[in-house]
């Protein structure tokens, strides 16, 4: 069986007031964000908390609707040189987010992951559920609001490292830092174009140095 999901991040202001968030269905989907991250950080963290929320099940097939080519890059592409030279970019600055990147690595070993790219803001209805859920989580902590973090996915474990974040704790809540899109990396990570259209352009916000 294949667990279908959206991720999406949202930051009012890029950075400022951040959220997360991942989509299956009304009764399947989790939130969170920190008073302060960028959209790529939110983006980043949305497929992080996928990971370890289905970790239970990491038998199956996870494929991930995703409308930044900024992770799927990342994840399915990047990753390797940047393992490759210490987590380095090819000009050998730091990498963008990079303990996030770090813990992203570790739970996508052994793990079955697909990515799809989708067009952001076009009606797909689970990237669409997934931007609202994000940009409520940011809304709240922009409005000292109560976060709205969701049903979360039957039977993970709720002890997970990233279920902290859904109230911006540490996991990733500072500078997180740092995909052949129709390849697969180390780690059996697949990318793929949705939508019938190439992937192009970016999702990149608020970085103006090599990503890669």
């Amino acid at each position: 069986m294949t667990i279908t999901a959206a991720a999406d991040g949202s930051s009012l202001g890029n950075p400022g007031p951040a959220g997360w968030a991942w989509f299956i269905d009304e009764t399947c989907w989790h939130a969170g964000g920190w008073p302060q991250g960028t959209n790529n950080q939110g983006e980043l963290m949305a497929v992080l908390d996928l990971l370890l929320s289905t970790k239970h099940r990491a038998g199956e097939e996870l494929h991930i609707l995703c409308d930044s080519q900024y992770v799927i890059n990342s994840l399915t592409k990047w990753m390797p040189g940047w393992k490759k030279r210490g987590w380095k970019k090819g000009d050998g600055k730091p990498v963008l987010n990079a303990d996030l990147m770090r813990q992203l690595d570790a739970e996508l070993r052994g793990r079955q992951v697909r990515f799809t790219w989708v067009k952001g803001h076009a009606g797909h209805p689970l990237n669409e559920a997934a931007d609202s859920a994000a940009r409520a989580v940011a809304t709240a902590y922009q409005q000292h609001q109560p976060i709205p973090e969701g049903p979360g996915f039957p039977g993970a474990d709720s002890g997970s490292a990233v279920r902290g974040a859904a109230t911006g704790s540490s996991s990733g809540s500072g500078n997180a830092s740092g995909t052949n899109t129709s390849g697969t990396n180390t780690s059996g990570t697949k990318a793929s174009a949705g939508s019938g259209s190439a992937v192009r352009g970016s999702s990149v916000h608020g970085t103006q140095d090599t990503l890669f």
